[in-house]
């Protein structure tokens, strides 16, 4: 195994590890999300009495089953994405546009995580209703999914560079 192959293979499974753990987390926000809907309708009809906090955390649970989830589909190059174009060229092109779109996608991952930085910062001094915790604390995700994204595609586009391609374009070429 060359140096640039044992380094891209360590940093997948770092990789791996992230965008599992991004996915466990969405996950249980996801439970936790439907586990307190359950709370809502039976504290409105049978007790009632409607927690009113259900609505505040419904929607920072979003945030993070959103974002979260997002960032593991642009690791595996599941996301949303429109390919036909990029597909049409051959292979060599085809890598090329792939580099140049994980390169934007790069730097787009560093400005949302540097513009939900600034919004953790700027809301963390005020309260969200009904839950007494950090309004930043909604902006968190965004910044943990710019930042994963920066560095899925950083990787990827690192590794089409160095002559490693990703996993998912040799599957494409062999399918052309």
């Amino acid at each position: 195994m060359t140096a640039p192959n044992r380094l891209t293979a360590g940093l997948d499974v770092v990789l791996r590890l992230l965008r599992n753990a991004c996915l466990v987390v969405a996950s249980i926000c996801l439970v936790v999300l439907i586990a307190s809907f359950g709370w809502l309708v039976f504290g409105r009809y049978v007790l009632n009495a409607t927690p009113t906090w259900v609505e505040q955390l419904s929607l920072l649970l979003v945030g993070y089953i959103t974002f979260l989830g997002a960032a593991a589909g642009v690791h595996d190059d599941g996301h949303l994405g429109v390919s036909f174009l990029r597909d049409g060229f051959g292979p060599r092109v085809s890598s090329v546009l792939r580099s140049v779109s994980d390169l934007i996608m790069t730097g787009f991952g560093l400005v949302m995580f540097t513009a939900s930085t600034e919004l953790v910062r700027f809301g963390w001094s005020s309260q969200l209703p009904m839950l007494n915790l950090p309004e930043g604390m909604r902006a968190i995700p965004a910044a943990t999914c710019g930042l994963l994204v920066a560095l899925f595609c950083g990787v990827r586009a690192l590794r089409r560079m160095l002559g490693d391609a990703p996993a998912t374009d040799a599957f494409l070429l062999e399918n052309l």
